[in-house]
């Protein structure tokens, strides 16, 4: 199993969607085997020059990965078979482009905040409250424009629905629904910013690149939709 810079010493370990609980394989050293709410995870530093802190595990939504540089999220994946999938997915997403700041180490801090993240991913995943709106993330590479329509992103309610116009018109940018996708194509932090309830003017989902796409993206509106109707009935 891979996790940026580091090798598994066994081979690659396959989580099911509902793989909560499972064993992982040890690995070498730098990363380490941590236990939240009864799922396994792993984390780990990226090797000089980008030394992040990576927490990666299982969760009810497939194999999860975070990143966090100086006290902030900077990247998710999620919806993966395995963790080193998903960690190889996140080096891609992030550490590669152009712009990603480099530091030479990650702190104490960098880890416990990727292990609360991710614990709190994986309680969402499994339809618990998870208070993801708390969540710091970076916006370091995002333009005013796209800090805006994160923001407005954010502030939409779970269980609800946007469109590309109305979160353009919230963002202040109200004839710009098409940069609007472009932005929420580029999300690197999918679930903490909910691109999944932004959806198409006419009535369909729109676009999603999460793993499974578009399936992905109605699975989490009906998983929140779910979420609604049994704190309705408590």
């Amino acid at each position: 199993m891979t996790v940026i810079g580091f090798l598994m010493r066994q081979p690659d370990e396959q989580f099911p969607a509902a793989a909560r609980g499972v064993k992982m394989n040890s690995y070498i050293a730098h990363a380490v085997v941590g236990h939240f709410s009864g799922s396994p995870m792993m984390v780990a530093n990226t090797v000089s020059p980008t030394n992040y802190a990576v927490a990666a595990g299982p969760s009810e939504l497939g194999a999860m990965a975070v990143a966090v540089r100086e006290g902030r999220l900077l990247a998710v994946e999620f919806g993966h078979r395995s963790a080193s999938l998903a960690t190889a997915a996140l080096k891609r997403r992030t550490f590669n482009r152009p712009g990603t700041p480099a530091v030479v180490d990650s702190s104490d801090s960098d880890r416990e905040l990727a292990y609360d993240i991710l614990d709190r991913l994986q309680r969402y995943a499994a339809g618990e409250p998870a208070a993801l709106a708390e969540i710091a993330i970076s916006v370091d590479h995002l333009s005013a424009f796209q800090r805006r329509v994160v923001q407005a992103c954010r502030a939409i309610p779970r269980g609800e629905r946007r469109t590309y116009a109305q979160l353009a018109a919230a963002a202040g940018s109200p004839r710009a629904a098409r940069a609007v996708g472009q932005v929420m194509a580029g999300n690197r932090t999918p679930l903490v910013v909910p691109c999944h309830r932004v959806v198409a003017s006419g009535g369909g989902l729109g676009g999603f690149s999460a793993p499974e796409g578009l399936a992905m993206k109605r699975r989490l509106l009906c998983l929140e939709s779910q979420q609604l109707a049994a704190a309705g009935r408590s």
